[in-house]
């Protein structure tokens, strides 16, 4: 698959809350990663989301072998980071099958399947509900 001249050995989806991730990996890189366009640190200004999206590459210390072009919609920061870790995890998956274990063990290949309950009918929100009064 080719896009702007670049060729991406892998392309993976990734999923959490209501975002989703699609995450080009190009093999040969330098370690470079464009979210939506824009550099990871203009993306993400928090430092914490930034720790997330690199954590499977940081686990395998490989952080600065893949060139990432991600694409990424809907939810918060939050969310969208753990989708990117998802894509970036089985994108890596994809590329080297070894390293299944550890990602496995650090539960990167895993979708968190937590969302964000409904709001109940004629209550203020999905579990608190009005004041009870007796009289």
């Amino acid at each position: 698959m080719a896009a702007k001249g670049k060729t991406y050995d892998a392309h993976t989806v990734g999923r959490r809350k209501s975002s989703v991730a699609r995450v080009y990996v190009a093999d040969s890189g330098k370690g470079q990663v464009t979210i939506n366009d824009r550099d990871i640190k203009e993306y993400f200004p928090k430092a914490t989301d930034r720790y997330v999206v690199n954590q499977p590459m940081n686990l395998l210390k490989i952080a600065d072998k893949y060139d990432l072009k991600i694409n990424v919609r809907g939810g918060g920061t939050t969310g969208q980071a753990g989708a990117i870790r998802h894509a970036i995890a089985r994108a890596i998956l994809k590329l080297d099958p070894t390293v299944r274990g550890e990602l496995k063990k650090a539960g990167f290949l895993t979708r968190d399947p937590r969302k964000v309950e409904r709001k109940k009918a004629g209550q203020p929100g999905a579990r608190k509900r009005f004041q009870f009064s007796k009289r």
